[in-house]
């Protein structure tokens, strides 16, 4: 498939113009680079350290010795995986130059990049897509009952976070459940939300202070309470733009080229809380 000039809403786009308009949305409608922290490298590998137990300390009497003790340690290797976004058109349509085009074939492989990137890290994806919260042993979890009633559970989820010396600074759910938290009130009789709203993001809801990202990359019935100092997207290379006229050649066609390296870490899954319903 190919785009042409005479196909009804399309007009003409210069594909040197594509950089800015790609690598912004991603970065702007990706949920995992939003809660996530970022780590960028210029390697194939990294190799992230962990700190599983400190060395001890204690109270010593004046002139005693110190007993020695030692840190365990260990590592967490990860690998950047290719996200890649593809798109063909014609010279007359490349040559024919008009921002609304521009913006409408920029911001379709900004999107395709985001949701896939979103859909590694929130779920599992086969080989060779990176791990992602699904597939990580050792999260917490917490029961949120039959259905979303109250939040208990996401108090409970940061109390839980807390005891391994973590902070949950975001939630993720489904758009179907961020619907329900959002239509629970404060009292029987009440019009009042329960929730909280951002004062910086005025749209955006808050979980008992706790800011609340919406994607359909989460499983339904699933709400991730992620530590951002915990959770980390690894970037090789960010979006970078590539455009040949020599693929396609015979056929007049010039093709355009999106891909994005990253990969997740989870060096801490005990921080990460999973608030789950009960499956019936």
């Amino acid at each position: 498939m190919a785009l042409f000039t005479n196909i009804a809403g399309v007009s003409g786009i210069t594909p040197d113009d594509y950089g800015p308009l790609i690598i912004e949305p991603v970065e702007r409608q990706s949920v995992a680079l939003q809660v996530a922290s970022t780590l960028k490298t210029s390697s194939t590998k990294v190799h992230i350290p962990i700190v599983h137990t400190d060395a001890g300390a204690s109270f010593v009497a004046e002139g005693e010795e110190i007993a020695p003790t030692d840190a365990t340690l260990g590592e967490l290797e990860v690998m950047p995986a290719k996200c890649a976004g593809l798109s063909i058109i014609s010279s007359e349509l490349a040559e024919d130059s008009d921002p609304d085009a521009q913006k409408l074939v920029g911001d379709g492989l900004a999107r395709s990049i985001a949701r896939i990137l979103d859909q590694s890290f929130f779920g599992s994806l086969p080989i060779p897509a990176p791990q992602g919260l699904e597939a990580v042993d050792g999260v917490g979890t917490v029961d949120a009952g039959s259905k979303f009633a109250n939040l208990d559970a996401f108090q409970e989820a940061i109390n839980r976070a807390e005891d391994v010396g973590a902070t949950i600074t975001a939630f993720a759910a489904n758009p179907a459940d961020a619907l329900t938290l959002a239509k629970l009130k404060q009292a029987k009789d009440s019009n009042v939300p329960l929730l909280g709203s951002d004062p910086t993001t005025p749209t955006r809801r808050t979980v008992l202070g706790v800011p609340l990202y919406v994607s359909n990359a989460v499983t339904a019935g699933t709400v991730w309470g992620i530590p951002r100092d915990r959770v980390m997207v690894v970037m090789r290379r960010n979006v970078t733009l590539d455009v040949s006229k020599h693929a396609r050649f015979t056929s007049d066609q010039v093709a355009i080229k999106a891909t994005l390296r990253a990969a997740h870490a989870f060096p801490h899954p005990a921080a990460i809380q999973r608030v789950s319903l009960s499956k019936a």
